[in-house]
């Protein structure tokens, strides 16, 4: 164990005695231009405070750096050799920043996202537009799949954002809800359910063959839990599109987001069916790994998806 002084341990890092770039810059403008007025002015700070933060580095270092007088500033033996230092590790400190601002540059030359098949087709087109006018420099890719599909991408580092349709958030992932959604049954006009006047309720709907998702998409665990345990499938299908071709084919009654069917109802291609006692709310989450919030492009699009 180290040294214990007054009830603490002793630090053993360089950081508190060694001073900050921001000093060693001055250092180095007065080294060069031979005044301290000039290096505060070179550096954007008054020269009271450029003084002061030369007396403090003496103060650090325990000797004298430069030697002031009214035909300007000198260094000292001592100052001549920190000079010498501080070039370095100033230097070296540009080469740190270079090479970090090439990595932010390189991680935001592209932007990789997954989502569920219902935001991918009807709300990411918007927000990718108005994030491309943000970032044209910006490459996006999209994966589309279901929200399990998803959640193993993000997980597996495959995206660096991703969108979700469930009743939760899947484990090891944080989230923010960026919208609201509402499953509805939906029949062709000549479907005998278009014509009923009386809703629908839970355990009939909980009995009828229907034209679903696939196990694993958020509108299928959505049903799933309004009704208490498994709805029967009629086909299963793994896209939105093709439920709602199914649906306007007339195979059967079909559960879809209210997002994607908006034309197919003002057409009357679809009809809407009314429900009692069934809850199909949801809320549509951007999901990312625990504890590493969305950074870069990714911040900037979950932005746009909460504007």
């Amino acid at each position: 164990m180290g040294d214990v002084k007054g009830g603490a341990a002793r630090s053993t890092g360089v950081a508190h005695r060694v001073p900050d770039l921001g000093a060693m810059e001055l250092l180095l403008a007065v080294a060069r231009l031979g005044s301290l007025g000039r290096a505060a002015q070179e550096l954007g700070v008054t020269q009271p405070a450029a003084s002061s933060r030369i007396r403090s580095m003496e103060r650090q270092l325990g000797v004298a750096l430069v030697d002031r007088s009214p035909r300007g500033s000198r260094l000292t033996d001592a100052g001549v050799l920190v000079t010498d230092w501080a070039r370095r590790v100033v230097e070296a400190a540009e080469a740190f920043d270079a090479g970090a601002q090439a990595l932010r540059v390189r991680r935001d030359s592209r932007l990789r996202v997954a989502a569920s098949m219902t935001i991918a087709e009807y709300l990411l087109p918007g927000w990718l537009l108005a994030l491309r006018a943000l970032r044209p420099e910006t490459a996006v890719s999209l994966l589309a799949g279901n929200s399990a599909t998803v959640a193993e991408r993000v997980l597996s580092d495959e995206a660096d954002l991703g969108f979700v349709e469930g009743t939760g958030v899947p484990s090891g992932l944080d989230s923010a809800v960026v919208a609201k959604d509402r499953l509805i049954v939906v029949t062709a006009p000549g479907h005998p359910w278009a014509r009923r006047r009386k809703p629908v309720g839970a355990e009939e709907l909980a009995v009828t063959p229907l034209i679903l998702r696939e196990e694993g998409s958020g509108t299928r665990q959505v049903l799933n839990t309004a009704l208490g345990g498994l709805a029967r499938p009629l086909i299963e299908l793994s896209s939105t599109t093709a439920v709602k071709a199914s649906a306007v084919g007339g195979a059967g009654p079909a559960v879809l987001s209210e997002l994607a069917v908006g034309e197919e109802l003002s057409t009357r291609r679809l009809v809407c069916v009314p429900l009692d006692g069934v809850r199909l709310d949801r809320e549509l989450r951007a999901v990312w790994p625990t504890g590493h919030r969305p950074v870069g492009p990714a911040r900037e699009l979950l932005g746009l998806t909460r504007g």
